[in-house]
């Protein structure tokens, strides 16, 4: 009995030793863990307290900008090539600011006019990539925001506009639908214009100030007929005409399927594209 007593307690000693021996490495590999956690931490707060430095030498930066007489003073005293890098970082800041204001008011160029009282909007018209008039409104905005000058066409229904938007809560939808009728126009006189340089065969009949009709005379090749092209562009806010016409004294030529698809091509295409189109396909001089 006391000899088995003995194995006993001898295997539980061994069994005791051998849970110890699991035990320690994983202790060892808890307390590595937990130090490679705090070097992580550690190196994150350098970092973060590095990027809070240079957030705060970038702001300063800033506001020397909007004074450039105590930021020349200030730059004799700092070391060359970090005042650089701080300075354009500084510099780009700003720009992002400014652009991301620019997209929040729709893209538009505004000012400030009459010491605040007012503030005067600048709108851009383009065609086909290429920049053409510029447009300006001042907007008083004491009492209410209302608009006491501009430059917007006679023929431009500004009044309408003005009644249908409301400036006071959406001055950004009441800009973006003004952008769109005279980018729409400037497109409609561009391509008369277009027209008038690029198919000096055809002759432009009529037109009127705000492009929104316009007669042309076109000479057919097969038939050897004059024709007559009116477009109308009853939807002002597009450069498309809305309805096309042709009138000749074969009144069964306008209805053939070749002029049936000019037709859908003048409606479809900008005239001097449509017209090139056309020429190509020898339907007219």
């Amino acid at each position: 009995m006391e000899t088995a007593k003995g194995v006993l307690s001898h295997l539980s000693a061994l069994e005791a030793q051998a849970r110890s021996l699991r035990v320690r490495p994983r202790q060892r590999s808890r307390v590595e863990e937990l130090r490679a956690r705090v070097k992580a931490l550690t190196a994150q707060r350098d970092r973060l307290k590095a990027e809070i430095s240079v957030h705060k030498d970038i702001e300063k930066r800033k506001m020397r900008l909007k004074n450039q007489c105590a930021e020349e003073e200030e730059m004799e005293t700092e070391d060359g090539e970090n005042e650089q890098l701080l300075q354009l970082m500084a510099r780009q800041m700003q720009l992002k600011e400014l652009l991301y204001a620019h997209h929040i008011i729709g893209g538009y160029d505004i000012t400030k006019t009459c010491r605040g009282k007012s503030v005067c909007v600048t709108l851009s018209t383009a065609y086909e990539g290429a920049y053409l008039d510029t447009y300006n409104l001042e907007l008083d905005t004491r009492p209410t925001l209302r608009i006491s000058r501009h430059n917007v066409p006679p023929f431009i229904p500004l009044g309408d506009l003005c009644e249908r938007a409301d400036l006071q809560d959406d001055l950004r939808g009441f800009l973006d639908t003004l952008s769109t009728h005279l980018n729409a126009f400037v497109g409609r006189r561009q391509q008369l214009r277009l027209v008038k340089e690029l198919h000096p065969s055809v002759t432009v009949m009529e037109s009127n100030m705000l492009c929104s009709i316009l007669v042309l005379m076109l000479s057919t090749t097969r038939q050897k007929t004059t024709l007559l092209c009116t477009l109308n562009y009853t939807d002002h806010t597009r450069c498309l005409p809305t309805g096309v016409c042709f009138e000749c004294e074969d009144e069964k030529l306008p209805q053939s399927p070749e002029w049936k698809n000019n037709r859908k091509l003048l409606m479809e295409t900008p005239l001097h594209k449509a017209l090139g189109a056309m020429k190509n396909m020898v339907l007219i001089c």
